[in-house]
């Protein structure tokens, strides 16, 4: 992703042995909660509809790198996620090839020729990377392609999503999510909810929907879904509060801040659409209806507020303080216990998609990713503006911001 200052990346397979991430780019001296991020971790594998495999794992980042006695040191932070249920692929996904001793030996009937054989995957799924994968990177096994195309990849996400969130909380900056849709069950879409209704509600919440009528409506159609071997997309909601204004710019397009954004949340498996403030609502109306008119308020930085927020906290790729309001749009997930038509890439033959293990509804979870994906960009824009290689410098140069903020606009020279 265009992360400008902060370097994030990870490495790892669904079944293989563990998840590796790594963030490059973090000040000296950040106070690090080892248990918030395994906190995140655990409200990622929650909510109504996920599949089995969230009963196998028990997510815990094991820091071993960049961080000493509680803090960071500057240098790359890196953890480890393990993979529970790595036992029962060990044959399928070594590293080793057959016959080289890189095959482990797990007790099962079956050889690792059969193992591996078992599980090769030919029927590609509508609407997962399945085939474009394999014909991109030239696999003959399209387990190659969906092993690091699942969405348990995204577990690394939340681990630097949540080391990302104590960076900001040390400016003031806080980060919530809610579920408007899912399937046909949604809030109206002129109904905007605050910021503490959200966190007030959602935790508690199966689906993480702040209204407790709809959240029945939710389940219900969950329920649905399940029972008819389907599955369902949604609607979420992630909105952050705090943010000074000037983070992103307009002076180049890769600049900017609703671009950086829009760009983490598609990067997520299955998001197929991004809506920053009201975008859809406003793209019916004239602009005497939709644009936020601006008052004078010494309290805020920069002594100016919006009487609305229909821009959703961005104006000209920069962010202007007000809340920033991101909507993303989730498709179902293209495994369907009742699988749908397909081809086998050997033969070349019609033939049904090919069965594997997934939710039936994934969004509450999705909201949390977006939740960490905001976390990150919002991160490398703090970084970007204020550097500093200590938090100590960084906490400076922001003070020194503020003060030049309350003193705007500078003298005429």
């Amino acid at each position: 992703m265009p992360l400008r200052c902060l370097r994030f990346s990870s490495a790892g397979e669904s079944h293989g042995p563990m998840l590796i991430g790594l963030l490059d780019g973090l000040p000296a001296g950040l106070p690090l909660d080892l248990a918030a991020i395994d906190a995140e971790l655990a409200r990622r594998m929650k909510g109504y509809g996920r599949g089995k495999r969230m009963k196998i794992e028990a997510d815990a980042a094991r820091i071993v790198g960049g961080v000493r006695l509680g803090e960071t040191l500057g240098s790359p932070v890196a953890w480890l996620i393990e993979n529970r249920d790595w036992p029962n692929w060990q044959e399928v996904m070594s590293a080793g090839t057959i016959g080289s001793g890189g095959v482990a030996e797990s007790g099962n009937s079956m050889s690792a020729d059969e193992q591996i054989d078992r599980r090769r995957i030919s029927r590609p799924r509508p609407g997962h990377a399945d085939l474009a994968g394999g014909l991109k990177y030239d696999r003959g096994d399209l387990r190659d392609i969906l092993e690091r195309a699942s969405a348990r990849e995204t577990a690394s996400r939340v681990a630097a999503g949540a080391i990302c969130r104590q960076l900001l909380e040390k400016f003031g900056v806080a980060i919530t999510s809610h579920v408007r849709r899912i399937g046909s069950a949604a809030l109206d879409d002129d109904r905007t909810l605050s910021f503490e209704d959200i966190t007030a509600a959602v935790d508690a919440s199966l689906v993480r929907c702040a209204d407790s009528q709809l959240e029945t409506a939710m389940i219900a159609a969950i329920d649905v879904a399940t029972n008819t071997l389907e599955t369902l997309g949604g609607t979420f909601e992630v909105v952050a509060r705090g943010l000074l204004p000037g983070l992103g710019s307009h002076v180049q397009w890769d600049r900017k801040l609703e671009g950086r954004i829009a760009q983490a949340m598609l990067s997520i498996p299955a998001q197929k659409g991004v809506e920053i403030g009201r975008a859809r609502w406003a793209a019916a109306r004239p602009g005497s209806e939709v644009h936020d008119e601006i008052h004078v308020d010494e309290a805020t930085p920069g002594g100016f507020r919006r009487s609305s927020n229909t821009a959703g906290g961005i104006e000209g790729g920069i962010s202007n303080g007000e809340e920033l309001r991101v909507t993303v749009d989730m498709k179902p997930l293209s495994t369907l216990r009742k699988p749908l038509a397909s081809v086998d890439i050997d033969t070349r033959e019609p033939i049904e998609a090919v069965v594997q293990r997934s939710d039936t509804c994934a969004v509450p979870a999705a909201a949390l990713v977006g939740e960490a994906m905001l976390a990150l960009t919002l991160a490398d824009a703090y970084v970007e503006k204020f550097g500093g290689d200590s938090l100590r410098e960084m906490q400076r140069n922001v003070d020194g911001y503020r003060t030049q903020l309350q003193g705007y606009p500078p003298q005429a020279r």
